[in-house]
């Protein structure tokens, strides 16, 4: 097996490689630790690859070759498409279906979801089903009395291993089919390893059903309400101001600014009328009922100071913020990690003003935060309760960086435009995996469909598309080449192959599904594809294995990122709607995550060899 290996001379570590590790390491650092965002970190890549073009062989032509690559605009339509099925409401029908065949049955009800994201997932993208998925789960769990807990993680491991099932199901397959027609003349065709991805999936299903859902905890209570889920009792409190208060008759922006105390006035009573914040060009009157956010200690002194009289206590419940004939309501919404606000705090980016929204609570790593929120960075997975307008919940709903949790008005899906929708996705997917024409082709033809019915608007086009993902696929392709041409990829392969050279052919292949899957925990998917496919096929060059298959197992490690929340977009959506903590991930991960390393690697020596 290894006398190829043995045969031929270690390679010379050259400066060249110096240079290029030293910009791999850079690069990993910043996308750990996130000190910039990672777009731009890909952007400062194509940068550094051409200025340093004498060691990486990459010049200016090359360095922004990935703008132009098939992987980068593949993507970019796939998210179009996506976008056209998710306008349709086709998930919401397909819940209400779940809820009433399911019966209260939990094993029905959670069979049916993790189905349900595993198959969507491989004619989807997976992170569009995820986004739909989780008002759907979160609208099941409310009706059937179950924690969002034990439902939203394994959704999103399932619409990860379904986004194996065919070419077009994850960024990432699409990427390394590039890379693998570049190094080896071999790009994936649309159903390439749907053998092996229904095989992965099929043992992930049972994986979840069997054993998964048992060693969640319940974080979140199962709670009909958005206040208990947050747990705000001891933050809302309604007071009364009587005449002799130094509140009556001053404006409410003025009054709340010399009150040097961590308070949101969410709401204002008087007589029959409710009216919701902002209202800062209101006057405080003689007998107004206000519902205020903050802490029981300075509720106090603000009663002692203003001569507030409390209202006699009751429970303050989700309609306690429905005012003003409907126009507010409660929402729980998420911030993705590619979301414009991530860095920023509510203060700085004035978000009761921008988004005509008020922030009461923040869900982080399954922690509750109340005091001091508008000075709080916010972070990717970051899971606000907010009280906002019906046109401020339309905004976070139309916006593809946010998740609103509760389901969308059905007024806003375009129900009768889903035959054409599922149509246009079904012939993109036949011309393609007829090879009639690329899938290049075919998937931007069936962004002009999309965009032609109807299906997606022009103005939509733009906002449906992960831009993070497209930097990070134009920025990462020049340093692939680099890795390529300096010599980097076939060093590091050498010394990897020369660690393993005791084992067979199969264990240097769970060798590499071990190595991609721990690099895509802490790097992205895509980053980690690049990284690892060119040492991969130089490993399997110098053993005399079969390169392809080396690819492959690189491509599912890198599409599996189950031990942390920050490994996949997915395990992001999830995180704070789930109320889940970092070491959840890892108790459910990893023994699905040595479980599948071995089926993935089994499959690929019975399916293709090695």
């Amino acid at each position: 097996m290894f006398a190829l290996l043995f045969a031929q001379s270690a390679p010379v570590f050259t400066v060249d490689m110096l240079v290029v590790l030293g910009l791999i390491a850079v690069v990993l650092v910043l996308f750990i630790w996130e000190i910039i965002p990672m777009d731009i970190t890909a952007l400062g890549v194509i940068v550094a690859v051409i200025l340093l073009e004498p060691w990486t062989g990459v010049g200016a032509t090359d360095g922004i070759a990935g703008f132009a690559s098939p992987a980068t605009i593949t993507v970019l339509a796939m998210f179009i498409l996506s976008e056209g099925i998710r306008r349709t409401g086709v998930l919401r029908q397909v819940g209400n279906w779940i809820v009433e065949w399911a019966q209260g049955s939990f094993y029905k009800q959670y069979g049916a979801l993790i189905g349900l994201s595993g198959g969507t997932a491989g004619i989807i993208n997976n992170t569009p089903v995820v986004a739909m998925m989780i008002p759907m789960t979160m609208n099941i769990a409310r009706q059937t009395k179950t924690s969002p807990s034990k439902l939203l993680m394994p959704i999103s491991f399932a619409s990860m291993l379904g986004g194996m099932l065919t070419l077009i199901g994850t960024s990432t397959s699409i990427l390394a089919s590039d890379v693998s027609a570049r190094l080896l003349d071999r790009p994936f065709s649309m159903f390439e390893f749907t053998a092996l991805g229904a095989i992965v999936l099929g043992t992930g299903l049972v994986y979840l059903m069997a054993v998964g859902h048992r060693l969640l905890p319940e974080r979140i209570k199962p709670e009909e309400d958005l206040t208990d889920g947050f747990k705000m009792s001891g933050y809302l409190a309604e007071v009364v101001i009587p005449e002799d208060s130094p509140l009556v008759d001053t404006k409410v922006q003025e009054a709340l600014a010399q009150l040097d105390l961590d308070l949101d006035l969410v709401q204002m009573r008087r007589g029959g009328d409710a009216f919701g914040a902002p209202l800062g060009g209101r006057q405080f009157r003689s007998g107004d009922v206000l519902l205020l956010r903050m802490s029981r200690d300075a509720l106090e002194e603000l009663m002692d100071a203003q001569k507030l009289e409390p209202v006699a206590r009751r429970k303050i419940t989700e309609a306690d913020f429905e005012v003003e004939q409907g126009k507010k309501a409660l929402v729980e919404v998420v911030l993705l990690s590619d979301n414009p606000l991530i860095g920023e705090t509510l203060r700085s980016v004035t978000f009761a003003q921008r988004y005509d929204a008020l922030v009461l609570a923040l869900r982080r790593h399954g922690e509750l935060l109340y005091d001091e929120i508008d000075a709080v960075p916010l972070q990717g997975g970051d899971t606000l309760l907010v009280q906002a307008s019906a046109q401020a919940i339309m905004q976070f709903e139309q916006d593809r960086t946010f998740v609103v949790t509760q389901e969308e008005d059905k007024t806003t899906f375009r129900s009768e435009k889903l035959p054409l929708a599922l149509g246009i996705i079904g012939l993109v997917v036949t011309l393609a995996a007829l090879e009639i024409v690329p899938i290049l082709v075919s998937a931007l033809g069936g962004v002009v469909a999309m965009v032609a019915t109807g299906c997606v608007r022009p103005n939509e086009v733009y906002q449906a598309v992960d831009w993070t993902v497209i930097m990070l696929l134009a920025g990462l392709i020049p340093l692939g080449m680099a890795m390529e041409r300096s010599g980097t990829a076939a060093y590091l392969a050498y010394g990897v192959t020369e660690m393993a050279s005791g084992l067979p052919a199969f264990g240097l292949l769970l060798v590499f599904y071990v190595f991609t899957s721990l690099v895509t925990q802490l790097v992205s998917n895509n980053a980690s594809v690049i990284l690892m496919i060119p040492m991969a096929v130089e490993a399997a060059q110098l053993t005399g294995a079969d390169p392809f298959s080396f690819v492959l197992v690189v491509t599912f490690a890198a599409s599996g990122a189950l031990l942390t929340p920050i490994g996949y977009q997915t395990n992001l959506m999830v995180y704070g709607p789930g109320g889940y903590r970092f070491t959840d991930f890892l108790r459910m991960g990893a023994p699905l995550q040595v479980l599948l390393a071995l089926v993935t690697c089994g499959g690929i020596w019975l399916l293709w060899g090695v």
